[in-house]
């Protein structure tokens, strides 16, 4: 079992940039494949971005492709989303998730293959 905390929100203006970051709980952190998913309010969660245990393989939706950055410092059992560029509409709540997988090559983009769940960090971002 793996507890995930997330940190970094806040209110940021158009085209500034924040990093959220997941911290999980436990010692067996690459073993999981991490993922972003984010809820605007009155709308369902979606996939941000996505990474392997190992951290080499990533995968981002395209609405954020090339202005947000997935990655991971297993030592520290942290994952980071990297956000750049923000638009009013990446107003969300932020969502880190976990999913232990036998391959540390597997990225998980589906929201419902996540067995484990943040709490959430809301980012604003004012026009």
């Amino acid at each position: 079992q793996v507890q995930l905390v997330e940190s970094g929100g806040g209110l940021v203006q158009a085209g500034g940039s924040l990093r959220l970051s997941c911290e999980a709980s436990g010692r067996t952190f690459s073993r999981y494949a991490m993922g972003w998913f984010r809820q605007a309010p009155g709308k369902d969660r979606e996939f941000v971005a996505a990474i392997s245990g190992s951290g080499g393989y990533t995968s981002y939706a395209d609405s954020v492709k090339g202005r947000f950055t997935i990655s991971r410092d297993n030592a520290k059992n942290t994952v980071y989303l990297h956000m750049n560029g923000l638009e009013p509409e990446d107003t969300a709540d932020y969502y880190c998730a976990a999913e232990p997988t036998l391959y540390t090559t597997i990225v998980v983009r589906t929201e419902s293959a996540y067995d484990y769940w943040g709490q959430g960090t809301q980012v604003t971002v004012s026009s």
